[in-house]
C-alpha cells in the first residue's frame, strides 16, 4: 500500500511518485452500467437515508441536550413517516445506521428489515474514518456489522462511511468484511469497480453526490454562521431534474436523505413526489442499494462471459 504520509514540504514540492501514489489509492475502474435493469426497466431508483439520529451530537462529544432531541425526533417521527409513505407506495429503500443509534433504537431497526428494506453499515458512532489509524477503523467497522446482524438477524452487505470520510484503509477493511458494495464515494453517476492500488476488489460503488443529498440544502448550526436554507420546491425541482436525466441516461438514479432532515411536514412532500414523478415514467425499479449492486456485478460477469 502507499504511504501517504511519506510527501515533505508543500504540495507542489512533491515528488511525482508521491502525488500519483496518493491519486491511485483508491480509484473508480470498470464502469458498471447495465444495458437495461430489472425487468427491462430502463432506470434504477436507489431511495437511502442515513439514520444518525443522536450520533450527530455524540461523535463530536457533544452532549447538548437539544440536538440529541433533535436527533430522536428522527427515531420517533423520522423513519415510521418515511416507513409508512415507502409501504403506501411500494417502494423498497436501504437505511445507513451508526452502532450506537441501532443500539438506542434497535426496535426501529428490526421494523426496517421486517418491512423488506435494507440496513447498511454507517460507522460506530458516526466517527471520521480519515483521523482513526487503521486498527481502530477496522475494531470499529467490524463492531458496527456485528452489531447490526445481533439486532437485524441480517449481516449487512454494504457500507456507506459516516460523512461519506473515506479513509486509505477504508476499502482495505471492506474487502476484509467480505462487502457486496460501498456508498461513499462519487467518482462516477453509474455504478462502478473499486480499485485498490490499481487493482479490481470486486465491490461495487453505489455512488453518492452532494447534489442529491437533502442535507446539504436545510442543514442549520445554532451556534455558528452554517445556516443555508433552500426551498423545499427548489429542492424538489434539483431532485427531479437529476431522476429526469438519469432516466433518458438509462442510469441510475440515487439519493440520499435523513429521517430528521427530509419528514418535517413541510418537506417530507419532496420525497413523496419524486416517487410519483417516477412511478409515472412506467419503467423504473425501485430498488435497495444492495440489489442495485448485485444487478450491475451480475450484468458485468454475463457481459464479461459473452464472447
Amino acid at each position: 500500500m502507499n504511504d501517504a504520509t511519506s510527501g515533505t514540504g508543500e504540495p507542489w514540492q512533491w515528488e511525482e511518485a508521491h502525488w500519483r501514489g496518493l491519486v491511485d489509492q483508491v480509484r473508480a475502474g470498470r464502469r458498471l452500467a447495465p444495458s437495461s435493469w430489472k425487468d427491462g426497466a430502463r432506470c434504477a431508483v436507489a431511495l437511502s437515508f442515513d439514520s444518525d439520529h443522536e450520533t450527530n451530537e455524540l461523535r463530536e462529544g457533544g452532549k447538548s441536550i437539544g440536538r440529541m432531541a433533535w436527533g430522536q425526533y428522527g427515531n420517533r417521527v423520522g423513519v415510521p413517516r418515511i416507513l409508512e409513505l415507502l409501504k403506501r407506495h411500494d417502494v423498497k429503500a436501504s437505511f445507513y445506521v451508526p452502532a450506537v443509534a441501532a443500539l438506542l433504537h434497535p426496535d426501529e431497526q428490526r421494523r426496517v428489515v421486517a418491512e423488506g428494506h435494507e440496513i447498511g453499515i454507517h460507522g460506530w458512532i458516526h466517527e471520521l474514518n480519515s483521523v482513526l489509524p487503521y486498527d481502530v477503523e477496522r475494531d470499529l467497522m467490524f463492531r458496527s456489522t456485528d452489531t447490526l446482524e445481533t439486532i437485524t438477524g441480517v449481516r449487512p452487505v454494504g457500507l456507506r462511511t459516516p460523512s461519506w470520510d473515506f479513509s486509505p484503509n477504508t476499502l482495505r477493511i471492506e474487502e476484509e468484511l467480505g462487502l457486496l458494495y460501498d456508498s461513499s464515494l462519487m467518482a462516477d453517476e453509474d455504478c462502478y469497480d473499486l480499485l485498490l492500488d490499481g487493482r479490481s476488489t470486486g465491490i461495487v460503488e453505489v455512488p453518492v453526490e452532494w447534489i442529491r443529498d437533502d442535507a446539504v440544502y436545510f442543514m442549520m448550526h445554532r451556534f455558528q454562521s452554517l445556516r443555508p436554507y433552500t426551498p423545499p420546491s427548489a429542492v424538489l425541482d434539483i431532485f427531479l431534474r437529476e431522476f429526469d436525466a438519469a432516466h433518458a441516461a438509462g442510469g441510475l438514479f440515487q439519493l440520499t436523505m435523513h429521517p430528521h432532515v427530509i419528514t418535517p411536514r413541510s418537506r417530507i412532500w419532496i420525497l413523496e413526489e419524486v416517487i410519483r414523478h417516477a412511478k409515472a415514467k412506467g419503467d423504473v425499479w425501485f430498488a435497495t442499494h444492495a440489489e442495485v449492486a448485485g444487478f450491475v456485478k451480475r450484468s458485468a460477469a454475463l457481459q464479461h462471459e459473452t464472447p
